[in-house]
């Protein structure tokens, strides 16, 4: 049986001064088609993970490529049994990513895109500096060899981080090293990789589609990737091929559990993992389980809980 929810994954920086006009008439023909899942829309560009019926994902896509602006979208399709989402959201921001540093342009000062069948030789290189933009809980599932970790909370930590960094530290030639980047789907590279070269960082790269494009192309035999890819969706985390990894999420945080985690006193379906249940108040946590219960209601009848995400 072929797997029926196609899962559309894409983003775009490019200037829409009039994004918030934009959200009422995507989001009535998201809601037509029965598409779930969200969108962001900012002045500095869209990004997004939509699924549903091919058919009905596909139209979505049609519709975004109207508009001359977004003509070139492109986009990351994968596969399901499962529906991936069960809410469709689309939300206005300041960022379609955030991380906070004013001016940054991903439109005009991004770094330099190395397509994955070439992304092997250049993080080998001794002399590229090779650092995993995302968050701590990401990259603990897995990573390329030889990666560095900032061990970011969030990604508006990461600049911070950077500008710490001694080996970024220009040469006593006053040259500064070379760096590569690497992300989930490729969208936080273009800001990170911005962010350098605003620096005076010259040669500045990133892994282009992110590491699901490499993932999804690079033979596992060839592949530097060790462990799986987390994702924002019900599947939690893919490996090559991007087929469904084993990991399960943490309803409460929204992050993967940890080997053990449901053996911990501290976890709780629905309410609290070991990451997570020093964060919460018990008040937080007594709404947590009134979800959960009404969640396994609705599952037991075989309904779609309107709180899930």
């Amino acid at each position: 049986m072929s797997a029926p929810y196609l899962t559309a994954a894409f983003y775009k920086f490019v200037a829409l001064p009039d994004f918030e006009s934009r959200k009422p008439p995507l989001l009535a023909l998201c809601q037509q088609r029965q598409v779930k899942g969200l969108i962001l829309l900012a002045s500095e560009g869209i990004n997004s993970t939509i699924a549903g019926a091919a058919d009905d994902v596909r139209a979505v896509l049609d519709y975004l490529r109207a508009d001359p602006l977004l003509a070139d979208l492109q986009h990351k399709e994968s596969w399901s049994h499962k529906a991936p989402f069960h809410r469709m959201k689309v939300r206005l921001k300041k960022e379609i990513v955030t991380m906070q540093v004013p001016g940054i342009s991903p439109t005009h000062m991004a770094g330099t895109y190395v397509k994955p069948a070439d992304w092997n030789a250049l993080i080998a290189d001794p002399e590229v500096v090779v650092v995993d933009t995302r968050n701590d809980y990401e990259v603990e599932i897995g990573s390329f060899a030889h990666a560095i970790n900032p061990q970011l909370k969030t990604f508006a930590e990461l600049p911070a981080w950077l500008d710490a960094q001694p080996q970024l530290a220009a040469a006593a030639s006053g040259k500064k090293p070379k760096v590569a980047m690497f992300c989930t789907g490729g969208i936080r590279c273009e800001k990170s990789t911005a962010y350098l070269r605003a620096q005076g960082f010259e040669e500045v790269f990133h892994l282009e589609g992110g590491i699901l494009k490499y993932l999804e192309t690079v033979e596992p035999a060839d592949s530097l990737w060790t462990g799986e890819c987390f994702v924002f969706d019900e599947r939690v985390s893919v490996g090559h091929g991007l087929k469904p990894g084993p990991h399960a999420l943490c309803r409460a945080c929204r992050q993967p559990l940890e080997p053990g985690a449901t053996d911990s006193p501290l976890y709780e379906a629905g309410v609290s993992c070991p990451r997570c249940h020093a964060s919460t108040s018990d008040a937080q946590k007594n709404g947590a389980r009134e979800r959960q219960r009404q969640w396994e209601l609705a599952k037991a009848r075989q309904q779609t809980h309107i709180g899930d995400t």
